[in-house]
């Protein structure tokens, strides 16, 4: 097999422009993309010399509240720097896509919220056996995710996959350029934040699937559900899942968010609450 060169390919024009295509994508009205294009070949050329020249450096992001109703805290990258996420994600995310489980949902091609709650049913009626057996489902939440992330372990997971130096130095630039404490978070609002989200969470997935051997698993970020028939069953897995998360991610499950919850009361799960016959929106997400 041919070795790719990881560095070239993600400093070509080619990629660049394409990485500016995605950056722009239902934005094309915004003045900071209509700036950016009306001297497209230019700006892309300048980035791709500062990148050649190790000579790039992300802008300082610009941070604002949004509430949706969960108040949130958005970082936004320059335009420029998003540019950079695309071409970077571009070239790595097919690195590691492939090892990704089959039921991690977001921010991935072919996948979504809508095919979550699809497989949420699914896993429902194959457990219930069609509604005729007792169903108990673990609904977990990790607390403070976003800002928790440590740089150091992150790293080292993707150091796995990725040897390239130059790819390594670029990712280490996007993640200093945000923390929340010493090297720890990522800022929301990032196309990087959310590809990360998903390299870091995966060591979770694969062990959830290898080592526990968990059949009905769904997760949507830093939400999770685990279904089974066995209380029990769920309320081991529920500490075995605790201790692995502390030990090696330093993450620690929501004490008031990560329950384990009888089918019947319904579970409130990507803005939906299911019940066995039927589904209804929550109010606050109408």
């Amino acid at each position: 097999m041919k070795h790719r060169d990881l560095w070239k390919e993600l400093c070509s024009y080619k990629n660049l422009e394409f990485a500016y295509t995605k950056a722009r994508k239902h934005k094309t009205q915004k003045p900071y993309v209509i700036q950016f294009e009306s001297n497209l070949k230019n700006n892309l050329s300048l980035l791709r010399i500062e990148l050649l020249l190790h000579a790039y450096r992300p802008k300082p992001l610009q941070t604002f509240i949004l509430h949706d109703p969960k108040t949130r805290k958005i970082c936004k990258s320059d335009f420029r720097d998003r540019v950079i996420h695309h071409a970077l994600c571009n070239i790595i995310e097919p690195i590691f896509e492939h090892n990704f489980i089959f039921d991690s949902y977001a921010n991935r091609k072919r996948k979504g919220t809508l095919k979550a709650i699809q497989r949420f049913e699914y896993f429902y009626h194959k457990v219930s056996r069609n509604r005729h057996q007792k169903v108990f489902v673990l609904k977990a939440d990790i607390r403070h995710y976003f800002d928790e992330v440590d740089h150091s372990i992150l790293f080292q997971i993707i150091k796995q996959k990725v040897k390239d130096p130059k790819i390594l130095w670029i990712i280490q630039h996007i993640l200093g350029n945000y923390t929340t404490k010493a090297g720890k978070g990522m800022p929301l609002g990032n196309l990087t934040s959310q590809f990360f989200a998903n390299i870091y969470l995966n060591e979770l997935d694969q062990f959830v699937k290898q080592e526990l051997k968990v059949k009905c698993y769904i997760r949507y970020v830093d939400d999770f559900v685990v279904m089974d028939n066995s209380l029990k069953k769920l309320e081991e897995w529920k500490k075995l899942i605790g201790s692995f998360l502390q030990e090696h991610l330093h993450l620690d499950l929501h004490p008031d968010k990560s329950k384990i919850i009888p089918a019947q009361r319904g579970i409130d799960f990507l803005g939906l609450k299911f019940f066995p016959r039927h589904k209804i929106m929550r109010k606050r997400n109408i």
